[in-house]
């Protein structure tokens, strides 16, 4: 039996072959990389390298928020392999323009860098980063550095003189001759003049070679607002309780407030829905089921005979009266709010000229509103599955339409997170287009992602869980949470009190509970809002223990109000949004930082304008209503851009008195009874380098 050769012992197999004299890949070791699966790149790639880039929202889906007066601040870790040094630059543009604009990239350290920008126009912006090998940086430090250890450098000079005619080609007349001041120095030994890096820093920039750079895959999307978006004191009232007692109000008797909340340093006016209101199902006094003939129903309960979204209450007035409400509220530097509740009742006309609109129950019946144990038997929702949903899209972006062609600027969206998110996204690029000064607020008390969504897709502002952390430290970890976290996403707007929410904490706590809430949301905050009489006269009385309903809600009926009463907290308001207006770092929130306190029951926190306009402010709080609060604080002087030690001289803007204090401990004693809070604007020996460090938005890549 003959015996079987091998392949191995033929030299040869299905996989390889015999190299001869004539094939390349015996003789040309380049040839061998024909093997590899990938394809080289058709240019050489940068060595630099771009990491967690800020602002970012979901990798660039959505637009990171910004807003007119604020710059806008770019981070990313910029580096390359081995030891050269790397350069960046921030490229920004309004969206549309052909040109773009360019600032460096500063080292912020750990190969993290900033830069920052102004936008000056509203609507929305773009940026990218370029970074390249910095070779002239690379071998002046190096340069630098053997000299100094005695090292000879002769030919690390002669090197740098071969770099300094390539950069010579791009420079300017005057970088020309500076350039070949460079040169002598480097062919005569001398490295003295590479010492002086700002300067020599800023010609590189100017001339270095940038290719090849490394630059993001594309541009990273911002939205630029306007500043009422970042920063605004909401006045919430009901225009049927405007005029004289037993009469229901108009939109004219409005006109008539509009003075006193001016001189509260209000800047925004809300409204309460102002169409007509259903009978069908009408509620009574506290949500009763029954309603008699003279009882006024949820203006929430949108369409009667009179009309739907796009008409006025007969009894509040007409269109021509909105006109003039608007103007005059721009007479006096104040903006109308409308609400804006994608609900009907059972006689909006649309429920009969569109029922596809509603989802219907298995009996055929249209399903009404719940949010157990609350049932609305008054309010349809919207169906947005409707086989019909592209007339129903027109028809309520034709609702914002129509109310913005009239003036109106400013809405506050009823329970947007229970409407599609798709439809939201649309109607705010629509308007985001053709109306960028529009403004929404999310009336949103729903769960953390579901209210980022909304401010994603083009919210303003939303509400907060403010109302229900009383507690000083949770409340700490909440806004330290809001700042950090989701600045690029959503802008919060806290209220300590709404017609829908009167928290425990105001039922118990007195006066103090509504001294400190206000202070709280007002200075936390850039935006906050109060559901407005009913605030001023610290209106506790819930319509039963445990409920946070208010009883003889404003709701369901017309209320008088003696908003002359002396235990008005009008001037505490007036105070407070004086402050916000005087002091510009109050009109920010990411520069929010809250320092650390011996006492639970004492907030300390500051804010610093990004502009550097104004002092930095620090304000201590008495956050626990019930209770004294007394201990020192550790203030952390960086953060408002001193120089750690010394004396530092504080002004209390808030309750009189000026201050010299030492060192970062300090102590101090408030009362929610008396004197409840601090707002210091603090002044002292400016830090060697007053930039405070960034907020890090690299959780902004989720």
């Amino acid at each position: 039996m003959a015996k079987a050769t091998s392949k191995r012992e033929t030299g040869t197999t299905t996989a390889t072959r015999t190299a001869t004299s004539t094939d390349p890949a015996a003789t040309d070791p380049a040839a061998t990389g024909s093997a590899a699966t990938e394809p080289l790149p058709r240019k050489r790639p940068s060595r630099a390298v771009i990491e967690p880039v800020a602002p970012i929202v979901d990798g660039g889906r959505f637009a990171a928020k910004a807003s007119l007066g604020e710059p806008i601040e770019v981070l990313a870790d910029v580096f390359t392999d081995g030891h050269d040094h790397v350069a960046a630059a921030v490229r920004y543009r309004r969206a549309g323009d052909a040109e773009w604009s360019e600032v460096p990239m500063l080292p912020l350290g750990n190969d993290r860098h900033v830069a920052r920008f102004d936008a000056d126009r509203v609507g929305l912006w773009e940026f990218d980063i370029s970074a390249w090998v910095d070779h002239f940086d690379t071998l002046r430090s190096g340069i630098v550095a053997k000299a100094t250890a005695g090292i000879d450098v002769d030919v690390e000079l002669h090197g740098l003189a071969e770099l300094l005619r390539t950069m010579r080609k791009k420079a300017s007349a005057a970088d020309r001759e500076t350039i070949d001041e460079l040169r002598s120095c480097c062919a005569a030994g001398r490295y003295d003049p590479i010492l002086d890096a700002p300067e020599l820093i800023a010609l590189s920039w100017r001339t270095h070679p940038r290719t090849p750079a490394r630059s993001l895959p594309s541009p990273l999307p911002v939205f630029v607002d306007r500043e009422l978006a970042r920063a605004s004191a909401w006045y919430e009232l009901f225009p049927r309780s405007a005029g004289e007692p037993g009469v229901h109000g108009t939109l004219g008797d409005v006109e008539g407030h509009l003075d006193r909340i001016a001189a509260m340093g209000f800047d925004i006016v809300y409204l309460p829905p102002i169409h007509p209101i259903g009978t069908t199902f009408r509620k009574g006094p506290d949500n009763a089921l029954r309603a008699d003939a003279d009882d006024v129903g949820s203006p929430w309960a949108i369409g009667a005979e009179a009309g739907g979204h796009l008409a006025v209450h007969p009894e509040l007035g007409t269109l021509a009266d909105v006109e003039r409400l608007v103007a005059a509220c721009g007479e006096r530097g104040l903006e109308l709010a409308l609400d804006l509740a994608f609900q009907c009742s059972p006689d909006h006309p649309w429920v009969t000229e569109h029922p596809e609109w509603f989802r219907h129950r298995a009996d055929g019946t249209i399903q009404y509103a719940e949010n157990p144990p609350k049932k609305y038997q008054d309010i349809y929702p919207i169906d947005f599955e409707s086989s019909d949903w592209e007339n129903l899209w027109r028809a309520l972006h034709g609702v914002v339409r129509h109310w913005a062609d009239l003036g109106v600027r400013v809405f506050r969206v009823d329970n947007p997170h229970t409407k599609s998110f798709a439809f939201w996204e649309w109607m705010m690029a629509s308007f985001r287009r053709t109306d960028p000064d529009v403004v929404f607020l999310a009336e949103a008390f729903t769960r953390p992602r579901v209210m980022e969504r909304l401010g994603k897709l083009g919210f303003h502002q939303s509400y907060t869980y403010f109302t229900w952390r009383p507690d000083p430290q949770d409340l700490r970890r909440y806004f330290t949470e809001l700042t950090e976290r989701t600045a690029d996403r959503m802008r919060p707007n806290p209220w300590p009190n709404t017609p829908d929410i009167l928290h425990a904490q105001l039922q118990h706590g007195g006066r103090p509970a509504f001294v400190v809430r206000a202070i709280l949301a007002s200075l936390l905050s850039a935006n906050w809002g109060v559901y407005g009489p009913a605030f001023e006269l610290q209106e506790h009385q819930p319509v039963r223990e445990g409920s946070e309903e208010y009883r003889s809600s404003e709701k369901y009926q017309i209320r008088e109000w003696d908003l002359d009463r002396p235990d008005s907290l009008a001037p505490l308001l007036t105070r407070l949004n004086a402050l916000r207006h005087e002091l510009p770092a109050l009109q920010h929130d990411r520069t929010l930082r809250f320092h650390h306190t011996d006492d639970p029951a004492m907030l300390a926190f500051s804010k610093t304008d990004p502009n550097g306009i104004g002092d930095p402010v620090l304000v201590v709080v008495a956050a626990d209503p019930s209770r004294d609060a007394a201990g020192e604080i550790d203030v952390d002087w960086g953060q408002l851009g001193l120089a750690y030690g010394g004396d530092y001289h504080l002004v209390d803007r808030f309750g009189g008195g000026e201050y010299r204090w030492h060192g970062a401990r300090n102590f101090v004693h408030l009362s929610p009874h008396g004197l409840a809070a601090h707002v210091f604007t603090v002044t002292g020996p400016p830090a060697e380098h007053p930039w405070t460090p960034p907020i890090d938005h690299q959780v902004g890549l989720s």
